[in-house]
């Protein structure tokens, strides 16, 4: 399937050494497509036949990298979300990514890239929305207290004091 809206990040250089290290991190989960080079007719001053672009297609969302020159860099304006099915995937996704130890709050981090991370379960999102206003701040303020997210801390406080975990939680 084509999509309509393709996110580009532009690097200086490095694009393909980048797909490289996203496909070590997220398996077959990243398709790696296409890869383009500088010619004749690039407007650029990057030498001729060397990589311009590389597109990926990761969960299903399509990517591209476009070594464009020393112009911009990747900063925390833009982040990826990284939804995990429990705590094993987040520290997965969190050991592999986190290149940037001062960068990291609330389940964000950079990676080796300057690219920004959002790291977090995937039930974050109910617990801080939830209607249960108090449940809700309990975990917005545990949330924001960490670096990676514990998810059994963030049921923990969502859950209130007194309150047991599961063995499973």
């Amino acid at each position: 399937m084509k999509h309509k809206i393709v996110t580009y990040i532009w690097f200086d250089n490095g694009a393909e050494e980048a797909v490289k290290f996203y496909k070590k991190v997220f398996g077959d989960n990243l398709k790696v497509g296409g890869t383009t080079h500088y010619t004749t007719e690039t407007p650029s001053n990057k030498p001729i036949g060397s990589v311009l672009t590389v597109e990926f297609e990761l969960f299903g969302q399509r990517f591209g990298l476009l070594n464009g020159g020393p112009y911009f860099k990747p900063n925390e304006a833009v982040s990826f979300l990284i939804e995990c099915e429990d705590q094993k995937e987040i520290d997965k996704y969190w050991n592999a990514l986190s290149a940037d130890p001062g960068s990291e709050m609330c389940g964000w981090l950079k990676d080796k890239y300057g690219v920004s991370w959002q790291v977090a379960p995937k039930a974050l999102e109910a617990m801080i929305a939830s209607k249960d206003t108090e449940a809700a701040a309990r975990a917005m303020k545990a949330l924001l207290g960490m670096k990676k997210l514990i998810l059994a801390d963030l049921e923990k406080a969502f859950k209130g004091p007194g309150h047991r975990l599961s063995k499973a939680g």
